[in-house]
């Protein structure tokens, strides 16, 4: 069964994208291809129990058993030795993601305190798009009277777009809230 962003992109968004980008195939039209969900331990590397307490927001917020990051390198002055974790990450694909991205856009995003829009800014040369959340509060499967101490997310949405404007086609047109008044 598809998700009701699935069935956006297939009915509304892949006919204006193939007229907007001049394409030819439905084949040539971007599409979501994963979302990471990544959030880093910073200088709490030693304390345990914010490590769970991150893994635990991380299942919770994805539905999926989060895995961890290891140093490649050591780094004396930030007292990290190669092969520590210092890190938890989760990729999304197919239907979790989807569903995943209508979560963001419909409900987490307005959760969000002061939030004026999306920064067209965030976008890499290959057309994916990475926004961050100062405190993992915003998503509606955090409960609030569970949490111990805020932490930061990362979410890296990933597009099969060949560059950037490819890629802010593709989420203008899936709902993401762009700020209208940003210049490049």
């Amino acid at each position: 069964m598809e998700s009701r962003l699935q069935k956006k992109y297939k009915k509304e968004v892949i006919p204006v994208l193939k007229e907007r980008l001049g394409l030819r195939n439905v084949m040539q039209v971007p599409k979501l291809t994963k979302v990471v969900l990544n959030v880093g331990y910073g200088r709490f590397v030693k304390e345990a129990a914010l490590i769970e307490v991150v893994e635990g927001t991380l299942k919770a917020i994805s539905g999926q058993k989060p895995v961890h990051n290891k140093s490649r390198k050591s780094i004396s002055n930030f007292k990290i030795r190669e092969g520590m974790n210092i890190g938890a990450s989760v990729t999304l694909r197919g239907k979790k993601m989807y569903d995943f991205v209508d979560k963001l856009i419909s409900i987490t995003l307005p959760r969000v305190r002061d939030f004026r829009g999306l920064s067209r800014k965030s976008f890499d040369q290959c057309g994916n798009y990475c926004v961050g959340f100062k405190e993992h509060n915003a998503f509606p499967e955090v409960k609030v009277e569970s949490m111990e101490k805020l932490h930061g997310l990362e979410v890296v949405i990933g597009t099969s777009a060949k560059n950037k404007e490819a890629g802010m086609a593709l989420l203008e047109q899936l709902g993401f809230p762009f700020k209208t008044n940003e210049k490049e």
